[in-house]
């Protein structure tokens, strides 16, 4: 498995094209769950783990990969599950996202399955607020659970969200007032924390929580607004994993539209140990900032809609 892996990066054929791969596993039982290869650096047999006092109870130790010390999260017990017990036959995931690398813990690893967007569902409506899920597809007659791992690490553990006063003190020059950034991301968490960076200087946001239903909030506004679109609208912020449409497909849609394509888009992922330029270019996105430093965000936000403004 570990180096079917190590391919990931020639992966980036499916940029644009709306398809993924996903890595199917296990946790605690035959219940399987899914996430992004291009998430995930490498997969191994749960090496020996040390333990970390004081850590959270998620934390089930580190693990030394080649001289680098790896925080290890059971992601079952991280989730509201059962701790995985048997750990010789466990298997850790190692991923790379929200710039820093860590381990989760899992029961069994399945298979690598290269799937369209627009296979992939929101959660269901009435799952409220406290699943730990970003979509859900089916793959075999079997419902397969993609795990908002954002959240699972956000809770283990926190990154500082708040914007410097020193960038909000020079955002107050510019009047965002009549300005509104649409924002689109899968993870109730990611949206939560661009939501409040653009608020906090005062810029209005809307929010989506897929491809789809961004392109469709941007055609309506196209209609109503016309050429005062990018007045009004200057700024897609967009995640690239995302159900029904991802962000690659998205902004081709979006740079192909003659009524849209002048709108800016950054490309704000957690994907940030894969991702390259070429990327950028190949679907026509204007930049792209990995996620998350608040400070970064709002600082690039505020160049571009200052200059719009």
């Amino acid at each position: 498995m570990s180096s079917s892996l190590n391919s990931v990066n020639q992966r980036t054929n499916l940029v644009g094209q709306n398809r993924f791969e996903l890595l199917m596993f296990r946790l605690n039982g035959p219940q399987p769950f899914g996430i992004n290869v291009f998430k995930v650096r490498e997969v191994l047999k749960c090496p020996e783990l040390s333990e970390m006092p004081g850590s959270s109870p998620q934390v089930r130790g580190i693990a030394h990969l080649r001289g680098v010390p790896i925080t290890v999260i059971d992601l079952s017990l991280a989730t509201g599950g059962s701790a995985i017990t048997d750990i010789s036959n466990a298997f850790v995931l190692v991923t790379e996202y929200n710039r820093s690398t860590q381990g989760f813990l899992v029961g069994g690893v399945d298979r690598i399955i290269n799937v369209n967007w627009e296979q992939i569902s929101p959660p269901p409506s009435g799952a409220g607020k406290a699943h730990y899920l970003t979509a859900v597809t089916e793959i075999d007659g079997k419902l397969v659970q993609i795990i908002d791992v954002e959240k699972v690490f956000f809770e283990i553990s926190p990154v500082n969200e708040d914007v410097s006063q020193q960038v909000i003190e020079e955002a107050q020059q510019i009047d965002f007032s009549k300005m509104t950034v649409l924002v689109a991301d899968d993870s109730m968490i990611a949206r939560k924390q661009v939501k409040n960076a653009l608020q906090s200087i005062g810029i209005n946001v809307e929010l989506v929580n897929d491809g789809r239903s961004a392109l469709n909030w941007l055609e309506a506004k196209a209609a109503e607004l016309g050429d005062n679109l990018t007045k009004v609208v200057p700024l897609l912020i967009s995640d690239i994993e995302m159900p029904e449409m991802d962000g690659y497909t998205l902004t081709a849609e979006i740079k192909a539209n003659p009524d849209l394509r002048n709108l800016h888009i950054v490309l704000h992922s957690s994907l940030s140990g894969v991702f390259n330029e070429a990327m950028v270019k190949k679907v026509g996105a204007d930049q792209f900032i990995a996620k998350f430093h608040p400070d970064e965000l709002v600082l690039a936000v505020q160049k571009w809609m200052g200059n719009k403004g």
